[in-house]
């Protein structure tokens, strides 16, 4: 079909909301023969662990009414893998949850996705494709598609229209990040509270406690309560490990 940006950009520029927008992208996927979109952004991709850390934004449509919360508060992302080949991906890619179909997905399936297999054939979403959208800052979006009850023939007729879902979602992510508040731009994984921030980000600038003290009107004993509850929350046993994990979790931004 081979749609051009500016008409995505047009569309999904009128609308003004990120609820309308995902309304949009989801109508705009309807001529490609996709029936349902996955959106989902997350400021830290990994845990200091190593972990997969939970978006901090689903948007979903035409998935079933219990996935955004199997997936965001049930670990279901931790072991979804079509995530797991996103966040290792630069290219957009075809995927299939069906055995017979030879698609990326098959030669990474494993027991421990075994919750999220059982999923998608029983709700008949098991054939998509995502683009991976990395950012320069080490955020991260994906955009998927999917077609309930796809054919035998998915795989590769997906291929002939990735290009153009592709451009869609780049456009729908450029057109809903900066509608985004503090609550989408904070990481799931840690929360400090404003004060242990605050003191946070002054330490990271070389200041003392009593310079920070100074700072924000608080006493030192105040100022190195926050500095180290916010060590606790971060599991660091000294100043150094302190900072490199707040700028990990994009604390000092």
């Amino acid at each position: 079909m081979a749609r051009h940006i500016a008409d995505y950009e047009e569309r999904l520029s009128e609308a003004g909301t990120i609820d309308a927008m995902l309304d949009r992208a989801k109508a705009e996927m309807d001529p490609l023969g996709l029936t349902a979109l996955i959106y989902d952004y997350t400021p830290v991709t990994y845990s200091h662990r190593g972990e997969l850390i939970t978006p901090s934004f689903f948007g979903m449509r035409g998935v079933p009414a219990d996935m955004v919360a199997l997936w965001s508060d049930s670990g279901f992302y931790q072991i979804d893998p079509v995530q797991h080949l996103a966040l290792r991906s630069a290219k957009p890619f075809v995927w299939s949850y069906r055995s017979e179909d030879r698609t990326v997905l098959g030669r990474t399936l494993t027991e421990i996705h075994a919750p999220v297999v059982d999923y998608v054939h029983d709700s008949r979403i098991t054939c998509g494709m995502t683009v991976p959208i990395h950012l320069p800052g080490g955020d991260c979006a994906t955009v998927t598609g999917i077609r309930h009850d796809a054919a035998h023939d998915f795989d590769r007729e997906a291929q002939e229209f990735l290009g153009d879902f592709a451009i869609l979602a780049h456009v729908l992510h450029e057109s809903v990040e900066p509608l985004f508040g503090p609550g989408e731009r904070q990481c799931r994984a840690v929360r400090l509270t404003p004060r242990e921030r605050e003191c946070v980000r002054f330490s990271a600038e070389g200041l003392s406690a009593k310079e920070v003290s100074l700072k924000i009107g608080r006493s030192e004993p105040t100022v190195l309560m926050h500095l180290s509850a916010a060590a606790r929350k971060l599991d660091a046993r000294n100043k150094a490990q302190l900072m490199a994990r707040a700028a990990h979790y994009r604390l000092l931004d």
